[in-house]
């Protein structure tokens, strides 16, 4: 310890010019793709590791905008998983921020480096995690949620009334999920969310045909019998963050600007059933009492509300099947319980 405390202090005491030039070289280069997409001067930007992720390297990059220091938040990755997931976070960040701006980062821009065209970046709005800094808004995260789940989602081009979908493909944790548009929620759940993962399960699990029984009675029965266009009332499209347990949730002051928010990351976005963010609430808990009962008072639940908990029990099903994709082990065993109960009530 006393050698590195010398070392340091040598260092510091080393001529300014000397100084800079030291970390200069010390400090990874910004990519031009990086500095064109936020417009920024390469001579008054640096960056340096920040934080970390499973899927991705992220850092903290720091410049001069008119005059006054700006952050900004970078995830690079190499190859096509890393190109597919930034282009959906990008997304999907921008649908939840164009909705409430105070919720999230917004992202400026996702792309391929210009000196490595196998590696890919993403950039957001830097966010000060565990911040105390006084002056936000004060809003509660179910405030805020129910703003999300309240605010109408967009016409996507080519269609004249909003639909379920997204217009790009999204992560859920690595899992790539298929956002085709589809008119109907009962469809767009069943097709593009439990068969999809069940086949991408079996390629990384093997065969399982217990578990492909399951799916497809759900899918077929189930599915409809719970959120089927003709039986549960209310359901259009709004942004859903897609994957918001508590670990993609927290405290924290957006781009260095007023003061602490209830903020979300991390998000695998879609236009949904507002219910269907609730499974994965619901698996992993971690939003506590209060927030339960005042998102219930600002989104009242779907008719048949006496059917709620079920159907939040077949939206966190594919949470499980997608952990059993990535994973595999004990999620089976998750997902089979809450079909098998579903199943025994509604099948």
């Amino acid at each position: 310890m006393q050698a590195v405390a010398r070392l340091t202090h040598a260092i510091t005491k080393l001529p300014q010019p000397l100084l800079a030039n030291r970390a200069a070289a010390m400090s990874p280069k910004v990519d031009p793709a990086i500095l064109e997409a936020l417009g920024l001067d390469p001579s008054v930007t640096k960056i340096a590791s920040h934080g970390g992720s499973g899927f991705a390297s992220t850092f903290k990059l720091s410049s001069l905008v008119d005059g006054k220091e700006k952050n900004y938040f970078v995830k690079t990755g190499t190859g096509a998983d890393s190109e597919l997931m930034f282009k959906g976070e990008h997304a999907s960040l921008n649908a939840i921020h164009s909705a409430v701006p105070n919720l999230c980062p917004k992202s400026y821009g996702n792309g391929q480096f210009q000196e490595n065209l196998n590696k890919y970046y993403m950039v957001t709005d830097f966010l000060e995690l565990g911040s105390s800094a006084p002056g936000g808004s004060g809003q509660s995260l179910a405030k805020k949620l129910a703003k999300l789940h309240t605010t109408p989602a967009p016409i996507p081009e080519g269609f004249d009334k909003p639909m379920f979908g997204f217009p790009v493909t999204t992560c859920c944790g690595s899992s790539p999920q298929d956002n085709s548009w589809k008119s109907s929620w009962a469809d767009f759940y069943a097709n593009n969310r439990l068969r999809t993962i069940l086949q991408q399960g079996i390629r990384s699990n093997g065969s399982d045909p217990e578990l492909s029984k399951a799916v497809e009675k759900t899918a077929s029965v189930i599915v409809p019998r719970l959120i089927g266009d003709d039986h549960i009332k209310g359901v259009v499209p709004v942004a859903i963050h897609g994957d918001l347990w508590s670990g993609n949730h927290g405290r924290g002051r957006i781009a260095g600007q007023g003061g602490v928010e209830e903020v979300v990351f991390d998000p695998s976005a879609v236009y949904g059933h507002s219910e269907y963010e609730l499974g994965i609430m619901r698996m992993f808990g971690g939003f506590g009492g209060s927030f339960w009962k005042e998102y219930d008072t600002l989104v009242p639940k779907a008719e048949p509300k006496e059917e709620w908990e079920d159907r939040v029990a077949l939206y966190e099903l594919y949470h499980h099947l997608n952990h059993w994709a990535i994973f595999g082990g004990g999620y089976r065993s998750g997902a089979m319980a809450i079909m098998k109960k579903l199943n025994s009530k509604y099948g």
